[in-house]
C-alpha cells in the first residue's frame, strides 16, 4: 500500500488558521464580491460538476474550506503555477506545499484528504477483482496513485491462482529518476502472501514511460527469481503522466 503523506491531526477540515500567514482582507463577514464569487462557483459546480470548471476554479472550491475568510484565487493560481495541474497539486509533498506563501497546515491537510479519498476510491475498484476483467480499472488506479508523483515509486500487485488481486503494496520509494528494487524481497513477499503471480508497476516522474536499461535489467532479475520459485510475472508497467508502457506488449516479457 502506498505510504500516505503525514496528516496534521491538530486541525479540522474547516480550520482557518492559514489566514495568520497572510493578512485577511477583512474581519468578520466576507466582502460581498468574495462571497458572491464563492456562491457562483458553488452553483456552477452543482449544475455542471467538475467538467464545467477549469483546474484553478476546482482548486478554489477546495481552498474555500481551508481558508474561509480570504480571496483564494491568487493562491490557487500560485499552486498551479508551481506544480502544473490540479492532480500534481494534490500529489505534491507537504514540505513542497508549505513553501507556497499562504499555504499552512489546514490547506495541506485538506489537499491530502482529497488525495487519499481519490486513491481509496480507485483502489476499491481493483482489490479482490479479477485482473483481466478489471484491467482498465487497474490502469486507472495506477495512474491515479503514481502518475503525478515527483519521485519514483515501485509497487507490486499480488495475484492469487485465479488472477484475483489480493494485495497492492509499495515496495520502495526513490528519487526523481531512480528507485531501488530488490528482486529477492519481491518474491519473498509474494510467498508470504501466498500469491501465485505478480504485476510490477513503477512511475517515471519525467512523464515519459520509456524503459531505461536499468528497468529492463531489474525486470529480468525479478523474472528469474519468480521462475525459480514457480511464480508468474504477468506484467511490468511504467506509468507516465498520460500514458503507460507495457513490458509484455513491448516484448520484454
Amino acid at each position: 500500500m502506498t505510504n500516505s503523506p503525514a496528516f496534521y491531526e491538530t486541525r479540522s477540515l474547516f480550520d482557518s488558521d492559514d489566514e495568520a500567514r497572510v493578512r485577511p482582507v477583512t474581519q468578520g463577514r466576507l466582502p460581498s464580491y468574495i462571497a458572491d464569487h464563492r456562491k457562483r462557483l458553488r452553483e456552477r459546480f452543482v449544475r455542471g460538476g467538475a467538467a464545467a470548471m477549469p483546474d484553478y476554479e476546482l482548486l478554489e472550491l477546495l481552498l474555500f474550506r481551508s481558508i474561509p475568510r480570504r480571496d483564494v484565487k491568487p493562491l490557487a493560481h500560485d499552486l498551479l503555477a508551481q506544480f502544473g495541474d490540479f492532480n500534481r497539486v494534490l500529489a505534491a509533498p507537504p514540505e513542497r506545499l508549505s513553501e507556497i506563501s499562504g499555504v499552512g497546515e489546514a490547506v495541506i491537510t485538506d489537499l491530502k484528504i482529497v488525495e487519499a479519498a481519490a486513491h481509496r476510491m480507485a483502489r476499491s475498484r481493483v482489490l479482490q477483482r479479477h485482473v483481466i476483467s478489471s484491467w482498465d480499472a487497474i490502469l486507472d488506479y495506477c495512474h491515479t496513485t503514481m502518475a503525478h508523483r515527483e519521485t519514483e515509486q515501485f509497487r507490486v500487485l499480488f495475484l492469487d491462482r485465479k488472477n484475483v488481486l489480493i494485495a497492492d503494496e509499495e515496495q520502495a520509494a526513490g528519487t526523481v529518476d531512480h528507485v531501488p528494487v530488490y528482486p529477492r524481497e519481491v518474491v519473498k513477499r509474494a510467498l508470504e502472501l501466498n500469491a501465485s503471480a505478480l504485476i510490477l508497476v513503477h512511475n517515471h516522474p519525467s512523464g515519459d514511460p520509456s524503459p531505461s536499461q536499468t528497468d529492463i535489467d531489474m525486470t529480468r532479475q525479478v523474472q528469474k527469481a519468480c521462475d525459480a520459485l514457480g511464480l508468474t510475472l504477468h506484467e511490468h508497467l511504467i506509468i507516465g503522466k498520460s500514458s503507460e508502457m507495457s513490458f509484455r506488449a513491448q516484448g520484454y516479457l
